[in-house]
């Protein structure tokens, strides 16, 4: 199950985070981040101990959007001991994007 990820989460559960963290970029308006939402979630379970997953909305949290110059979405970034370390943009597979962020 995916975390919500907040300004005053982000780093407690992203940047600080001992395990690698998937974040999906998303807003409710947006139709491609609909269709992705259970690809997320499948990723979240498939991944359990190994990844945590979490979802921005950027409507409601536009400086994370902004501090990560997200520009499009859904946009999925891959965090490893506190970086950024991958990024797709769009809607595609589970396999697609685990095969784009190298897990």
């Amino acid at each position: 199950m995916s975390i919500q990820l907040t300004n005053s989460n982000f780093q407690q559960e992203v940047l600080q985070s001992e395990l690698p963290v998937i974040v999906d970029f998303w807003a409710i308006w947006c139709g491609p981040c609909k269709a992705l939402g259970p690809t997320i979630e499948q990723i979240s379970v498939d991944l359990a101990g190994k990844v945590k997953v979490g979802k921005v909305n950027v409507d409601d949290e536009p400086a994370l959007a902004n501090a990560y110059r997200i520009s499009s979405i859904p946009t999925i970034m891959l965090f490893k001991d506190g970086k950024a370390a991958g990024q797709v943009v769009g809607l595609m597979s589970k396999e697609n994007i685990l095969k784009r962020l190298g897990l």
